[in-house]
């Protein structure tokens, strides 16, 4: 008889170990479900803006089906351990920050710690200050003049009278 995988089970797997960072994606995305209503975004019913790269975005992947390919992950990189989630369906939207947690903690307690609290001990809850991004869109792929890779033509750039990717591309500053 074949053992279905827990949620966790499945983002351990996904991201290769246990871990605190992750044990905060799991439960983030376990209070994004249950406040919002949620279920396993297939395309981008569901939207997550991460504010952060770490551990936890793995997690927000496997269980909500917000992936940077589908275009429903978006990255804000302000490197606050912060996750908004937006209900396309409905409008709803949800942004948690994680509290401060006891420094005195080793790694094994802090991630018992976060497994096993209520997602109101760990985190702050509130609106997202910005609006729902909108969905993914496709881009013509355009032929860098000086590299020749193909670009997203949102992504190009003008130097030199030359169609350049942001690789090639000279910024041009003096200051301010």
């Amino acid at each position: 008889m074949c053992r279905v995988q827990t949620q966790w089970e499945r983002a351990v797997e996904f991201h290769g170990h246990e871990c605190p960072g992750l044990a905060i994606g799991y439960k983030a995305c376990e209070a994004a479900i249950k406040k919002l209503g949620i279920r396993f975004s297939a395309d981008e019913e569901i939207v997550c803006v991460t504010e952060n790269d770490a551990c936890g975005v793995d997690a927000v992947q496997v269980i909500t089906g917000c992936t940077f390919g589908k275009g429903n992950l978006l990255y804000k990189g302000t490197g606050k351990m912060a996750f908004s989630f937006f209900n396309r369906s409905n409008g709803e939207s949800l942004r948690m920050i994680v509290k401060p947690l006891n420094e005195e903690m080793d790694r094994q307690q802090r991630q018992e710690y976060l497994l096993n609290s209520p997602a109101e001990e760990l985190f702050n809850f509130s609106k997202p200050s910005f609006e729902l991004p909108e969905k993914a869109r496709l881009f013509t792929t355009v032929i860098c003049e000086n590299c020749g890779e193909g670009v997203p033509e949102h992504k190009l750039r003008m130097n030199d009278s030359k169609k350049v990717c942001l690789d090639c591309f000279k910024d041009y500053s003096r200051g301010w």
